[in-house]
């Protein structure tokens, strides 16, 4: 009752995240793709009425390595928002959920 942490609906976003990028890593370094760091900025807007569930959800991936191919890391995010994110799968039952990505140099 402090606010100490994060809400029930903040964690379940951070989750998601986390899913996502996990997802992430894991198909490019499968790919043999040198990867060194990977995160998820997330932005997101919720129902103004109870429930207030998502309604719309950005990931903004940013992904560090090194000589990645920016083809392979834009995969990787469509494979974990289409195919592996449970997380991500849930949440699209109730918000558009966008993607974008930055590929940086290690």
């Amino acid at each position: 009752g402090r606010n100490l942490g994060p809400r029930p609906m903040e964690t379940v976003l951070i989750g998601t995240g986390a899913c996502s990028a996990f997802d992430v890593v894991t198909i490019l370094k499968k790919g043999r793709e040198k990867v060194t760091d990977c995160y998820v900025e997330l932005s997101a807007e919720r129902a103004p009425t109870t429930p207030k569930v998502f309604t719309s959800i950005h990931f903004h991936y940013v992904v560090t390595g090194h000589s990645l191919d920016g083809a392979k890391v834009e995969r990787a995010i469509k494979l974990s928002a289409e195919t592996y994110c449970s997380a991500t799968a849930m949440l699209m039952k109730t918000a558009t959920i966008t993607h974008d990505f930055e590929v940086r140099t290690a």
